[in-house]
């Protein structure tokens, strides 16, 4: 297995929950934001717990993590001397849904927030450590912000070509039933996602996709998340997997030791998706509830 690595309270601190992409769907379609983000408890839960189960299974299959629990605190002390940290997520979650401050704002609040805790209360980072976080953050957002340049770069001439749209029109035009049309739509967009960023092909095909999905009625708000789980896979597979790129740099692991380890995630998540494609309540349930 890759070998372990301790993140620090301030590498911690950046990492923020993906919230641009709904809100450029709900932007380029013509949805709520506010039932997008409700809507997407539903898939997050399904998803995470079925990478938890995943994990658990293998490692009972290959033998890890046996030792792990030597030692440790219990669920309740751990818990409590974890407070602080955990407070992170709460704070940035109820921070951007509550309008408090955007997503962009989280992130320099979450370093703050990383800083005093590490700083301050947990004591586990000097004045003298600063600098060699500084540095480390500069480096790490250096790699990840030139292959998103290239993405970028990529995406643009492809868009230009106009592939995204031939994309969007031929399954328009040739996928007449709704199943045919979200299987379409969904290895579309999986392909897509591996070369285009994120953001743009939301932009791109969020117009072209979503009357056609209504046409069919499929419910816009479950549409988006359909779009929204397939083009993050984009974020996890390779060749501008900028998640991964990201994680290899915090890891100081070649890219090359992580592919092995990534395609059952990949397979699990896609699972997750036709799931999340075919029983829309998995989606739509706590929308309804909340909204209506």
């Amino acid at each position: 297995m890759p070998p372990r690595y301790q993140a620090t309270s301030a590498e911690l601190g950046v990492i923020i929950p993906p919230s641009i992409p709904m809100i450029l769907y709900g932007v380029s379609a013509e949805v709520s934001i506010g039932e997008l983000f409700i809507a997407g408890f539903g898939p997050g839960l399904l998803i995470g717990g079925a990478l938890m189960l995943f994990v658990y299974v293998y490692c009972r299959i290959k033998g890890y993590g046996k030792n792990d629990g030597d030692d440790r605190l219990s669920f309740g002390r751990a818990t409590w001397q974890a407070g602080w940290a955990l407070m992170m997520p709460i704070i940035i979650l109820g921070g951007i849904y509550g309008g408090i401050f955007t997503p962009t704002e989280a992130s320099a609040v979450a370093v703050f927030y990383a800083l005093i805790v590490g700083m301050v209360i947990y004591r586990e980072i000097k004045f003298s450590d600063l600098y060699r976080i500084l540095k480390k953050s500069v480096i790490s957002s250096s790699v990840i912000m030139f292959i998103i340049a290239n993405a970028g770069l990529f995406a643009f001439l492809i868009t230009r070509a106009g592939v995204p749209d031939a994309i969007g029109q031929y399954l328009k035009e040739v996928l007449q039933s709704p199943a045919l049309f979200l299987i379409g739509v969904n290895a579309a967009l999986f392909f897509i996602g591996m070369f285009i960023e994120t953001s743009a092909a939301i932009i791109v095909l969020a117009p072209i996709l979503a009357p056609v999905a209504i046409h069919f009625g499929v419910d816009p708000v479950h549409f988006g998340l359909i779009m929204v789980v397939n083009l993050a896979l984009g974020m996890i597979t390779p060749p501008f997997g900028v998640n991964l790129f990201a994680a290899c740099t915090v890891a100081k692991i070649s890219l090359d030791r992580i592919i092995p380890y990534l395609l059952p995630f990949v397979l699990v998540i896609l699972g997750c998706l036709m799931l999340i494609t075919y029983i829309p309540p998995i989606s739509l349930t706590l929308r309804d509830l909340v909204y209506k």
